[in-house]
């Protein structure tokens, strides 16, 4: 019973007489390489229409051209150390454990280091708070060269010394004629907290007022109203049987996120159990994208569905207000809880205190294991309540000083506006930032802080979970931490690396300081309470059911795995990310149904190069009206309702290319991410930077497989797992047998085999390793325009497919029972309709290592070649951009080089200048105009693996082998060693009954597999 339903990674592909399509499928590349604007004129360069024959006869083989080439490579030239620093081997990596906390995102890292530069971001695997590192995290380290960053401290727009800067800003504070605020991020550190108290001693009338950007307020009230204290549950998905998701996008940055990892192992099939997950949400989201079962319905109805799980759970009445089909999902979810009883969870993501004290009461009742509410998560502390109060009174002049760290409400503030005029009314406004944004631009004194790589610090996670932070270079500019600046104004002259032991001295038990540092994470118990207790319970946040209820939209207000809350939309890695979903990149825009689109006018058009079109519309929320935001048709979204990513729209400190989307925190009336709204059609025509129709596999099959958890239980492995037959002298045989090879193969049973595993029920589409990809192999950024010409040069990309039908049972009930052509006709035709809500399977694809490789037998010049260790190789001197290669691959992976990405105007990233280029890796090459590129699975980490085991005379433990993606994938999704070594995890995932290879009937044998994608649709 192998799955053979209809994929579709686009809306445009359903279309028959799809011109675009066709196109793409007869064409591997939509525009040619325009060769005579390289040498000429780059005004026309998008007009440019050059032959293969003349680009050949200028590049392809003459000396002339070679030369060429050779000159045009980057020349970097290099200084020797004159006193050569004690700990640094040129040459060699070093890694330091330190902490991400930035307000949004909070993680335990490992920071790897050649010669006093941070070049990558990883996983520190002894950290057992999972607080997630995703995409946003490994990119953090590109932020760190951000060319905005503000470089030295200022009063009035002018550059100051650090003396004079605490003269005035002290003498200011001493003059202080009403209330002194401090207006931070959630730092959750103990060391800060106490900083504060000491603070607040010296100066009177001061208040510290927390502001979370994206809020948490419902959930910290309604966890402070049932066990006193400002906090959130935590979570321990590893322990789950049943989750009920509503409105939670778990698996993203709910709550502060960090929850996948533990969650997708209890997805992969074991012993024939894995857990089951249920979903009801509004806008088609990473978690719902998961699930096993996905009820699309408008935010309105959540809490219905919340209450209705309430009285089925816990007792007490239950709604029968609700939709018939919803209704009997929400009694289904209800009888699928109690049977899971403790291994049962409810999570919730309603900005309504009330729907968050269900949630808690459901999870009482189920006497939940996956709830922990003695070990409760303290790094969301903001309190709406006394954000609005501060804002009130600032504008009645009541606060006579105000001090922000870490925030930039004048842009986040739903009302930035209001804050902003404010702001004229306080004396004294010191903005400690690390770019120039929106509130430095309104603020009297900035001083410059630092990038987390460069600060010190300790992080308090949880109750029990703590991580020190500790800098991996020197400050690269005149800044100074916030700490270190109230160390100052409190006449402390402790450096606030001394401050923090001070704090944690017999604290650590009989741990030193030293061995703490080293790991960076310890458990203990906080010398100090770095909650906020605030000065109101009350909430800010109302969600009104009565006002929510009639016609009109409603929109959701949602982060995106890529830019977040905002703070690094300098990132051009993380602008260049396609989200998982869309697969757009560089925007924000809003999401509407299909049914929708149509009732409102709203179109997406594919153009001839493959490119997305898409219309804008205005969207009005009370008297706010954000204009000209483009519209994305999304299946899955549920039917009167739309969303909106925040984070886009910022100016200030921002480069313009990375200028990009619509500012949607105005929106965010009382910090509630639903709301009711108004959509209006805009005139003109939106280009959206889509890669969903690039590199495409379509027309092929055998590219997802999957089935469901009873007939994975049932079923051998043939019926379910096929592998795929051709005819050997009239008779089937399997694609895998060697009677069918036409290849010689030599032996590769010596030294290491490399392979990779991928687990299609354990990746997320989370887009961690594509970011880590880049920061390990030097992976350009090539812009909106390039990205829309199907010139994206990402070594890894997460195809995300859409199925036909609502559920995989009922797709494949309908294909088989099928008979007759009439019959044929109309329900196969029928099969390639999107549903309203279909389901979703991500898939990770990078160069596959074939064993028979399609690329390598063409190349004219032997520029790609196969490595007795199963790589791919690619030798950029010998290639000369014929792309051969690229039209023979069958898995369209490989990325060729149109233009310099470094060092040219054209391209303006972190590559066009010395800072940005300190992040590169020494280990890879930095590629030149011309030539194919692709992954190449690492092989500059497993050579130093085996360098170093060789060094040492010893053999390789499994896991010790490791490319960029794996080391990424904190899941569990990505499995990288050696499968001569009997031993390995990747082996037995080789020889396990799920595995199997992407387009196995084409016979290229590739060295990275996938495992079957199993659903657990079982009802209780």
């Amino acid at each position: 019973m192998s799955s053979n339903k209809k994929y579709w990674k686009s809306v445009e592909e359903l279309n028959e007489n799809s011109s675009v399509v066709e196109t793409l499928q007869q064409k591997e590349f939509a525009e040619e390489i325009p060769v005579e604007d390289f040498l000429g004129d780059k005004e026309n360069l998008g007009d440019s229409k050059t032959s293969r024959r003349d680009f050949l006869k200028y590049v392809g083989f003459s000396t002339a051209a070679a030369s060429l080439a050779a000159c045009e490579g980057p020349v970097t030239k290099s200084i020797p150390y004159v006193v050569q620093p004690e700990r640094i081997v040129p040459g060699i990596a070093n890694f330091y454990a330190s902490t991400i906390a930035d307000g949004f995102d909070f993680a335990s890292v490992l920071v790897k280091t050649r010669e006093g530069r941070p070049i990558k971001i990883e996983n520190n695997d002894l950290s057992k708070f999972k607080g997630g590192v995703n995409a946003r995290v490994h990119a953090s380290v590109l932020s760190l060269y951000d060319t905005k960053r503000v470089k030295r401290p200022m009063i009035e727009g002018r550059n100051v010394s650090w003396e004079e800067f605490d003269r005035e800003v002290g003498s200011a504070l001493d003059n202080a004629s009403g209330d002194i605020v401090l207006l931070t991020q959630t730092f959750a550190s103990p060391s800060t907290s106490k900083l504060i108290q000491e603070f607040s001693s010296k100066y009177r009338n001061v208040r510290h007022v927390v502001y979370d950007t994206v809020s948490e307020d419902a959930a910290l009230n309604a966890f402070q109203s049932k066990y006193g204290r400002r906090a959130l549950p935590n979570y321990d998905f590893s322990k789950v049987k049943t989750v009920v998701g509503v409105g939670a996008d778990f698996l993203a940055d709910w709550q502060g996120g960090g929850f996948d990892s533990a969650f997708a192992k209890t997805r992969i099939p074991e012993n024939g159990e894995m857990s089951r997950h249920i979903q009801f949400e509004s806008n088609m989201s990473l978690t719902g994208a998961n699930a096993d079962k996905r009820v699309p319905l408008k935010p309105s109805q959540q809490k219905a569905v919340l209450s209705a799980l309430r009285g089925y759970v816990a007792g007490g009445s239950s709604t029968s207000e609700l939709p018939a089909n919803i209704d009997d999902a929400v009694v289904k979810a209800a009888r699928q809880l109690r049977q899971a009883g403790s291994g049962a969870v409810v999570v919730c993501g309603i900005p309504d205190e009330e729907a968050q004290s269900w949630a808690l009461e459901i999870n009482e009742a189920l006497g939940s294991q996956v709830m922990d509410t003695s070990n409760a998560r303290v790094i969301r502390q903001g309190n709406a309540a006394e954000v609005a109060q501060l804002v009130e009174d600032m504008n009645n002049g009541s606060v006579g000083a105000l001090l922000i760290a870490g925030l930039n409400p004048v842009h986040t503030l739903p009302n930035g506006k209001e804050f902003a005029e404010g702001l004229k009314k306080v004396e004294t406004v010191v903005d400690f930032a690390t770019r120039t944004d929106e509130t430095s631009k309104l603020s009297k004194y900035v001083a410059a802080t630092p990038h987390y790589l460069e600060s010190w610090g300790d992080i308090q996670f949880s109750e029990k979970s703590f991580s020190l932070m500790q800098p991996t270079i020197r400050p690269l500019f005149d800044t100074r931490q916030f700490q270190e600046i109230l160390l100052r104004w409190t006449d402390n002259n402790m450096s606030y690396n001394e401050y923090i032991k001070e704090t944690w001295s017999g604290g650590l038990g009989d741990r030193s300081w030293n061995e703490v540092l080293h790991d960076g994470v310890f458990e203990a118990s906080s010398p100090v309470t770095v909650t906020n207790p605030g000065n109101s319970t009350s909430s800010a946040v109302s969600f009104n059911m009565d006002e929510m209820e009639g016609d009109g939209y409603e929109l959701t207000l949602y982060t995106n795995t890529a830019i977040g809350d905002g703070q690094q939309a300098n990132n051009p890695w993380l602008q260049e990310l396609p989200d998982p979903l869309t697969r757009a990149s560089w925007d924000n825009y809003v999401t509407v149904s299909k049914a929708d689109a149509e009732e409102l006018g709203l179109e997406n058009e594919n153009v001839a190069n493959g490119g997305l079109n898409g219309s804008y519309v205005n969207l009005s929320v009370g008297d706010t009206v954000v204009q000209n935001v483009p519209v994305y048709i999304m299946p899955g979204q549920a039917k009167g309702s739309v969303g909106l990513a925040l984070g886009y729209g910022r100016k200030a400190g921002i480069q313009s290319e990375m200028q990009t989307g619509v500012n949607a925190y105005p929106l965010y009336k009382n910090f509630s991410s639903v709301q009711k709204v108004k959509i209006e059609k805009a005139a003109g025509v939106h280009e959206f930077a889509c890669v969903q129709l690039h590199n495409t596999l379509m027309g092929r099959g055998d590219i997802i497989k999957e089935t469901t958890l009873e007939i994975f239980n049932t079923k051998d492995a043939h019926v379910w797992n096929h592998v795929p037959e051709v005819s050997l002298d009239h008779q089937e045989t399997p694609v895998t047998s060697p009677d069918v090879d036409i290849w010689e193969s030599f032996d590769r049973s010596t030294g290491p085999h490399f392979n990779l595993s991928i687990d299609l029920n354990a990746c997320t589409g989370c887009g961690a390793c594509v970011i880590a990809c880049h920061s390990e192999n030097n992976v350009p950024v090539v812009g909106r325009e390039e990205v829309r010409k199907s010139r994206d040069m990402h070594w890894l990309r997460i195809d995300r497919y859409f199925s036909s039908e609502d559920s995989f049972t009922s797709d494949l009930e309908k294909k088989e029972n099928i008979g007759g052509l009439g019959s044929s006709l109309s329900e196969f035709g029928e099969l390639e309709q999107p549903a309203d809500n279909p389901q979703v399977v991500f898939q990770p694809v990078m160069c596959q290592h074939c064993n028979h490789a399609p690329c390598e037998t063409v190349c004219p010049v032997a520029a790609t070649s196969h490595g007795r260790q199963g790589q791919n190789q690619m030798i950029y001197n010998r290639c000369v951009g014929t792309r051969y290669c690229a039209n023979n691959c069958p898995y369209k992976v490989r990325r060729f080089n149109w233009f310099n990405y470094a060092q040219n105007d054209e391209f303006d990233y972190h590559m066009n200048n010395d800072l940005g280029r300190m992040v590169l890796n020494p280990d890879v090459t930095v590629r030149s105009r011309g030539v194919m590129e692709k992954c190449s699975m690492c092989i500059q980490k497993t050579q130093k693996t085996i360098l170093d085991a060789k060094r040492d005379g010893r053999t390789i433990k499994d896991g010790e082998f490791q490319t960029a993606c794996s080391a990424a994938c904190d899941k569990g999704a990505m499995v990288f060693g050696d499968v001569n070594n009997e031993d390995s995890k990747v082996l037995e995932k080789k020889n396990d009954d799920r595995m199997y290879h992407l387009l196995e009937y084409v016979g290229t044998k590739p060295n990275v597999m996938y495992q079957t994608k199993v659903r657990n649709t079982t009802e209780a």
